[in-house]
C-alpha cells in the first residue's frame, strides 16, 4: 500500500489537513483498541495504519550507572575508593521504595495508571488540544508509561551521543513537543507505550520510571534522590519528602532543593526557590501533589494539612564524584587515567557503565608509604614547587601496591600551595607528570649492557674524569656519534680506574662514562626500552634514535647514561623489579579485575610479563646492586638493616632531583624527591634547604628506609640468586715494567694502564737516585686495578753477582772489591763436595746496599777454619782441624 511507505510526519500532516483535530482524536481513541475497531474514514483509516506501522518495540538500554573503584583490604573485603558518574543513580527493587512514594507519583502524574493500556486518553487529548490552540504553555498529558518511554529514549541519547552538541540534538529530538515533529514524537511515544504495557507489568514500568527519572542536576533515580535531598533511603521516605520528590519530576532543575541561593533567577537576577524563600516553587509543587493525593484518598486531611504546614528542610548529602582526597588519592587518580586511556573502556564507560573496578592496591603498603611521605616530606616550600613520591611494584606480577605523594590531591582547577592534581609517579599520559631526570638510577642500563656484552664486574675500567668524544653508536650513520662529554662526579670526587662493582656501589659518574665508552650508546638505550623505560612523555629514549632529528631533545647524548632523561618513577620501579625477577619484565598494572553492572567480567587493560634479560645477567646485576645499600654504599642510609637482603640504587640530577630505589625479592619501591618543575627560583636547589634536620636532598633516605622496613614485614624477601662466575671473573692484564723511570712518568704509565699507584720508601738500587728502583708487584700478568707500590732508588744499590763455582776466598775478595763492606763465608760439610761456592745470601741478582751483610755459601768434605785460607771460614767444625 502506497501510504505505508510515507513518513510519519507526512502522514500526520495529511491527517491534520484532511480531518483536523477530530481525526487526531479519533486516532487516539482508536489507538487504545486498535486493531479491533474499524474506522470508515479513509484518512482516519490511513492514520490508524500509519500509527500501527510505527516501530513498536522499544529497546531499553542499560541504565547509565556510576562506576566504582575498589581496593581489597587484608580481610578480603572490597572497600570503595572512588565513584565516577554522569548520572548518580542507585537502582532499587520495587519493595525498596516506600508505597507513599508510588502514591505521590501516581496521584500527581498518572492517577489512572493501573486502568489504562499505556495511554491516558483524556490527559493526552487535553494536552494536544491545548498545544494546537497555541496555549502559553505546552501541556504534557503523558502517562507514566509514556514518560518512561521518553526517559528511555533520553537514556539512549546519553549512551550514543559522541559530544555535547550531538547529545543536545538527540535530547531535543526525544523531547520535542512543537509542531508536526512534536506530534510525530508524541504518536511514536504512544505507540511504544502501548507495546511496553504488553511486555511488562505495571509495577515493572512504575519502578523502571522511578529508577530512570531525573531529580535535578546529576541526581537520577528515586534512591539517589532520597539520599541526596533528605539523607534517607527510598524505603524510608515520609509523606512530605515523597510529595516533594514526586513534584520534582515535572521540572527537576527548577524544583531542586540543593541550591541554597536559588535554583532559578528572576528578571533582576535574584535567586528564586532558595533557602531564604523556603524553596517556594518546590513547596507550591509539593502542595499540589499533596492536594492530588488527598483528592485520590491516598492520605487523610490531617496528614495532608501537617505536610502542607511543614517547611521543606533538606539534608543534603554530597555524592562524591571522582577520587577524593585521602591516603590513596594519587593511586586512584592513576587508575582513573589507565581506565580512561584504555580503548575498550574509556572515559565514557567509566562515567556511565556501572563498572566495578578492583585494583591492585595493598592498603598496608599504601598506609606505610603515605605515612613516610607525611612524616618526612613537606607539602610545600617557598619559591619552589617541591615534590616527593613513592611507588611500590610487586616483583613477578607488576602489580602496583602503593603510590604515595607529599601533596594533597585536587581533581582539577588551580591548586593551592601543597596541593596538586599531578600524579608524580606517573607519566604525561597517565597522571599528567612530565617525569624527572633519573640521575644515577639510570646507570642500571649501562650496567646491564656491560654484562650482556660478557664483560666482568671485576675488570678494571678507566673511570677518570676525562673528555671523551667518539662514541660507538650503531643507531647513527657510520656507527660513531661525535659528542664531547666530560662528566664530573658528585661532591667533586676524583675519577679513577676501578671496576663496575665499585663504581656501582659508590655511584661514580666518570666510572660509568668509562664503561659506556666501551659499549654502544644505542644498545644502552635499547636495554632501557626493553625494561619498559621511555621518556615520561611517551617518546623513545634519545639514545635509541639516529640523530637526524632537528629537535635537540631527540638527539642522543652521552650524558643520558647517567640519567639526564626525564622518566617516570613507576617505570623505573618496574625496571628494577625486572632485575629482582630474574630478568622477567612485568608491565605495571593497577587493575586486577573489572565487572559490569550485571557482574560479568570486562576485559582489563592488558599487561604482559616477558623474559627480557638472561637470568645470569639479572643475577649478576643484582649482586652489583647490593653495593649501594651495603655499608659504605651511596644508599646505605636508606637501608632499614632488618636482615633482609636488598638491592637498589641512588640517583641525583644536578641540584634539583634525588632518587633512591630499593627492592627485596618481592617488592620494588622507587622514591623520588625534588623540584617538580626542575627549574630554579629564588633559592636554587634542594641541597641547601632543610626539613627536620635533613637536607631536602637527603629526605629520600628516611622515606625509603621507613617504607622498606614496612614492606620487609609484609612481603618477606629472600635471597637473590648467586652471580654468574664468568661475569664476576678476575680479569688479568699486563703490568708494565717501570723500573728506571721517574716516579711521575711511572705513575702516569701505570695509571693509563689501569693501575692504582702508591709511592713507598727509598730502596737500595743501582738506578740513579730518585728513579724507580723497585716496583711491587713486578711486571707481568696481574689483576686489573691492582695497587702498584713504587720505591724510589737511593742510588747506592749494588746487584749481588753470581759467584757460584769460585773458590770461597776468591768470591769473598771479589764481593769486597765491588763495594760490599761485610762479607763472610759459611761452609756446609758434604761428602764428595769440591769446596766451591754454591750460592750467596742475599742471592745473586739481588739489589743490596754497601752495608748489607753478604754471606758466601760453599760445601766441603771437611770444613775447618777457613779452607784454602778463606777468610771467615767455618761452619760445621765437628770434623775440622784446630789451631
Amino acid at each position: 500500500m502506497p501510504h505505508s511507505k510515507r513518513t510519519a510526519s507526512g502522514v500526520l500532516g495529511g491527517v491534520l489537513g484532511l480531518i483536523g483535530l477530530s481525526a487526531v482524536a479519533g486516532v487516539l481513541i482508536t489507538a487504545t483498541v486498535t486493531p479491533a475497531v474499524a474506522v470508515t474514514s479513509a484518512a482516519a483509516s490511513g492514520a490508524i495504519d500509519m500509527f500501527n506501522n510505527l516501530p513498536s518495540v522499544l529497546n531499553i538500554d542499560k541504565l547509565i550507572l556510576p562506576s566504582k573503584i575498589y581496593y581489597t583490604d587484608d580481610k578480603g573485603k572490597n572497600t570503595l575508593m572512588a565513584t565516577y558518574y554522569d548520572q548518580n543513580r542507585t537502582p532499587v527493587e520495587f519493595d525498596e521504595v516506600n508505597t507513599v512514594m508510588y502514591d505521590a507519583l501516581l496521584s500527581s502524574e498518572d492517577p489512572r495508571f493501573y486502568e489504562h493500556g499505556g495511554i491516558d486518553l483524556m490527559g493526552t487529548a487535553r494536552a494536544l488540544l491545548s498545544n494546537i490552540k497555541g496555549g502559553s504553555q505546552t501541556q504534557g498529558g503523558s502517562s507514566i508509561s509514556q514518560q518512561y518511554v521518553k526517559n528511555v529514549q533520553l537514556n539512549k541519547c546519553y549512551w550514543e551521543a559522541e559530544d555535547d552538541d550531538a547529545l543536545n540534538a538527540c535530547w531535543l529530538k526525544a523531547s520535542d513537543s512543537d509542531g508536526a515533529d512534536g506530534y510525530q514524537r508524541k504518536l511514536q511515544e504512544m505507540r511504544y507505550a502501548i507495546s511496553l504495557e504488553q511486555r511488562y507489568s505495571k509495577n515493572d514500568i512504575l519502578l523502571g520510571y522511578l529508577n530512570i527519572a531525573n531529580f535535578g542536576g546529576t541526581t537520577y533515580g528515586i534512591e539517589a534522590a532520597a539520599w541526596r535531598y533528605f539523607g534517607v533511603h527510598a524505603k524510608d521516605l515520609n509523606l512530605a519528602q515523597a510529595a516533594t520528590l514526586a513534584g520534582m519530576v515535572q521540572n527537576p532543575n527548577t524544583y531542586r532543593i540543593d541550591m541554597k541561593d536559588g535554583s532559578v533567577t528572576d528578571a533582576d537576577g535574584n535567586g528564586v526557590n532558595s533557602e531564604a524563600d523556603g524553596y517556594k516553587l518546590t513547596k507550591a509543587r509539593q502542595v499540589y501533589v499533596l492536594d492530588r493525593m488527598l483528592k485520590d484518598g491516598k492520605i487523610t486531611q490531617k496528614e495532608h494539612d501537617e505536610a502542607v504546614k511543614a517547611k521543606i528542610v533538606p539534608k543534603i548529602k554530597s555524592a562524591k564524584n571522582g577520587c577524593a582526597a585521602g591516603s590513596a588519592a594519587y593511586f586512584c587518580a592513576y587508575v582513573t587515567a589507565v581506565v580512561k586511556n584504555d580503548k575498550s573502556i574509556g572515559a565514557d564507560l567509566l562515567q556511565k557503565g556501572g563498572l566495578n573496578i578492583y585494583t591492585t592496591l595493598d592498603p598496608a603498603v599504601q598506609k606505610a608509604a603515605q605515612k613516610a611521605q607525611d612524616d618526612w616530606a613537606p607539602s610545600y616550600q617557598d619559591n619552589m614547587q617541591f615534590g616527593a613520591t613513592s611507588v611500590s611494584v610487586e616483583v613477578g606480577t607488576g602489580r602496583v601496591l602503593a603510590m604515595a605523594q607529599n601533596t594533597d590531591y585536587v581533581a582539577g582547577g588551580k591548586a593551592k600551595n601543597g596541593e596538586s592534581s599531578i600524579v608524580y609517579a606517573g607519566s604525561s599520559k597517565l597522571g599528567g607528570s612530565g617525569g624527572f631526570a633519573a640521575g644515577s638510577t639510570f646507570k642500571l642500563f649501562t650496567l646491564l649492557d656491560w654484562l650482556e656484552q660478557g664483560k666482568s664486574l671485576n675488570q678494571v675500567v678507566d673511570g677518570r674524569t676525562i673528555t671523551r668524544t667518539d662514541w660507538t653508536d650503531r643507531c647513527v650513520a657510520g656507527g660513531t656519534w661525535k659528542a664531547a662529554a666530560d662528566t664530573g662526579n658528585y661532591n667533586n670526587e676524583a675519577g679513577r680506574f676501578g671496576t663496575p662493582m665499585s663504581f656501582t656501589k659508590q655511584s661514580l659518574n666518570s666510572g660509568f662514562m668509562g664503561m659506556a665508552y666501551q659499549l654502544d650508546l644505542c644498545d644502552i638505550g635499547n636495554v632501557a626500552e626493553r625494561l619498559g623505560v621511555t621518556l615520561a612523555n611517551g617518546k623513545p629514549i634519545p639514545l635509541t634514535l639516529d640523530g637526524t632529528s632537528t629537535d635537540p631533545a631527540e638527539k642522543p647524548a652521552p650524558n643520558e647514561v647517567i640519567g639526564s632523561d626525564n622518566v617516570s618513577p613507576l617505570a623505573m620501579a618496574a625496571a628494577y623489579a625486572t632485575v629482582a625477577n630474574k630478568g622477567v619484565y612485568c608491565q605495571p598494572k593497577v587493575i586486577d579485575k573489572i565487572t559490569d553492572s550485571d557482574g560479568n567480567d570486562v576485559e582489563i587493560p592488558k599487561t604482559t610479563c616477558e623474559q627480557v634479560l638472561d637470568p645470569k645477567v639479572a643475577a649478576t646485576a643484582a649482586y652489583a646492586l647490593k653495593g649501594p645499600l651495603s655499608q659504605g654504599g651511596s644508599g646505605a642510609l636508606g637501608n632499614p638493616w632488618d636482615g633482609t637482603e636488598l638491592i637498589g640504587k641512588t640517583g641525583t640530577n644536578e641540584y634539583t632531583q634525588t632518587w633512591l630505589i630499593t627492592s627485596n625479592t618481592k617488592v620494588t619501591t622507587a622514591n623520588w624527591v625534588g623540584n617538580v618543575d626542575g627549574g630554579f627560583k629564588t633559592k636554587p636547589d634542594i641541597f641547601h634547604r632543610y626539613y627536620k634536620g635533613y637536607q631536602l636532598s637527603s629526605l629520600r633516605y628516611p622515606i625509603a628506609k621507613s617504607i622498606q622496613a614496612a614492606i620487609d614485614k609484609i612481603y618477606k624477601g629472600g635471597s637473590f640468586p648467586q652471580p654468574d662466575s664468568t661475569l664476576t671473573r678476575q680479569v688479568l692484564v699486563n703490568l708494565p715494567d717501570v723500573v728506571g723511570m721517574s716516579v711521575d712518568d711511572a705513575t702516569k704509565k701505570l695509571e693509563n694502564a689501569g693501575f692504582q699507584v702508591k709511592v713507598g720508601s727509598d730502596v737500595d738500587s743501582d738506578q740513579a737516585k730518585g728513579l724507580v728502583g723497585e716496583q711491587s708487584p713486578k711486571a707481568g700478568k696481574t689483576a686489573g686495578g691492582t695497587t702498584v707500590t713504587l720505591s724510589p732508588s737511593n742510588g747506592q744499590g749494588i746487584k749481588v753477582p753470581d759467584v757460584s763455582g769460585q773458590q770461597p776466598e776468591q768470591a769473598v775478595a771479589y764481593l769486597r772489591s765491588i763495594g760490599f763492606s761485610t762479607v763472610t763465608a759459611t761452609c756446609e760439610q758434604k761428602d764428595d763436595a769440591d769446596g766451591t761456592v754454591n750460592g750467596t745470601d742475599p742471592a745473586a741478582g739481588t739489589m743490596a746496599g754497601p752495608t748489607t751483610a753478604v754471606t758466601v755459601k760453599y760445601a766441603s768434605d771437611t770444613c775447618g777454619g777457613g779452607p784454602g785460607g778463606a777468610p771467615g771460614g767455618g761452619g760445621n767444625d765437628d770434623g775440622g782441624r784446630g789451631h
